[in-house]
This record gives C-alpha cells, sequence and structure tokens, in this order.
C-alpha cells in the first residue's frame, strides 16, 4: 500500500505541476474597439509545453477579459498529454501605470503514461500586480492551482503488480501548486511579446514538483 501511494504521488506531481494563468495582458496598450485577443505561446512547463488561447474583451467599467486556451507537451503522441482552461480576468484596480488584477479559471487536464491515465477537474486563481506603458509592462505574479476530482485509469502493467488497484473517480482534492514569478512584454500595433518565468511549490510547502520552475514567450494578437 505504501508503495502504491509514493508512486501515485509521483505520478500526480508530474501531472499537477501545470502553470496555467491568464493571458498576459499589456492593459495600457488594450483599447476599448479591440475585442478579441488571439495568443500563442511556448515554454517550459513539467515538459516543452506548446499552447494557444482566445480572449473576448468586455465593454464594461472595469476591463474584463472572457477567455479560454488549449496547450499540450511535446512528445511522440501529440493531444495525450494535454489541458484546457475557461474563466476570465479583470483588471481590479489601477493607480497611475501601476495596475491591480485578478483571474479565475476552470481546468481540465490530462496526463497519461505506461502505468495510469490521469483525468483532472480543477481551478485555479491568480492575481497580478504591475507598471504598464503603452509599449512595455512588468508586474509580478502570484497564483494557486487546486486539482478537485480526479480519474484515475490503470494498464494491465501496473495491475499485474498490483491487481487490486481501483480505478475511477476520486476526490476530495488530491493536491494543489502554488505559482509566483514575474511577468513582462513588449507591445508594438495590435501586437504584445510576452515573457513569463516563476517557480513553483506545492500546497504544503514542504515538497516541491519535480521541476519547480516555468517560462514562457508568448506572442497576442488584438483584433477590433
Amino acid at each position: 500500500m505504501k508503495a502504491i501511494v509514493v508512486l501515485i504521488t509521483f505520478l500526480f506531481s508530474l501531472f499537477a505541476s501545470n502553470i496555467l494563468q491568464a493571458q498576459t495582458i499589456n492593459w495600457e496598450n488594450l483599447k476599448t474597439e479591440e475585442k478579441h485577443i488571439l495568443s500563442v505561446n511556448a515554454g517550459w512547463d513539467y515538459s516543452f509545453v506548446y499552447g494557444f488561447g482566445y480572449g473576448y474583451h468586455l465593454k464594461t467599467e472595469m476591463p474584463i477579459i472572457l477567455e479560454s486556451s488549449f496547450s499540450f507537451a511535446s512528445g511522440e503522441v501529440i493531444f495525450d498529454d494535454f489541458k484546457t482552461k475557461i474563466g476570465g480576468q479583470i483588471n481590479v484596480y489601477q493607480f497611475n501605470n501601476f495596475h491591480f488584477n485578478a483571474a479565475i479559471h476552470a481546468i481540465y487536464r490530462r496526463y497519461g503514461n505506461p502505468l495510469v491515465t490521469l483525468q483532472n477537474f480543477g481551478a485555479a486563481a491568480s492575481t497580478t500586480i504591475g507598471y504598464y506603458k503603452p509599449k512595455w509592462f512588468v508586474a509580478g505574479e502570484f497564483g494557486f492551482d487546486q486539482a478537485i476530482v480526479t480519474h484515475f485509469q490503470h494498464s494491465e502493467i501496473y495491475k499485474e503488480v498490483y491487481p487490486d488497484v481501483k480505478n475511477g473517480w476520486f476526490e476530495p482534492t488530491t493536491g494543489g501548486n502554488f505559482n509566483f514569478g514575474i511577468q513582462g512584454g513588449y507591445s508594438f500595433a495590435k501586437s504584445d511579446l510576452t515573457l513569463r518565468a516563476g517557480k513553483v511549490m506545492t500546497e504544503d510547502f514542504e515538497t516541491t514538483p519535480l521541476i519547480p520552475f516555468y517560462l514562457q514567450i508568448g506572442y497576442s494578437y488584438k483584433l477590433d
């Protein structure tokens, strides 16, 4: 039983270490008439990851962006490991060029290897505080990603060693990660070039994921 717990915990640390973050936006470069935000990104987040997303800019007193995204890990089987999210972010407060932003998202993701396939529903919340100019910005970010319910599908290889293992959905929450780091970018015309980097730690502050760092470069294009 202890061996099972150790193995599943290790597998899940790989699976749940994905960092989900709202689209990286230069709020000072976002114009009222720009409704649609298309983005692509690539970087290191437990492995080399590619992603793309879409955001819709609402015409509200407080700037709000509704968004969805899809990302997948590079590997032999494309789309074998992936994550999706849907939610939004809001520019909560602005003082001169300082912006305070908050975001919340629902998450679905999948991770598989020769021993087990994991599917997970979760949620993520984050906040960003930074200095924004029309041509550039820099900000600090902090977020929390919680795995709420997870489905385990063990392979026949695993069952040969542990024949009594159970498949199915398991709750309550099975783990969470904090992330903190920096982000910045350069803006021109309707485009943003962005960069994010930071560190990940588990919610108990005692253990770290297999790879405790993330790095992402992105590009966004805004349409009326």
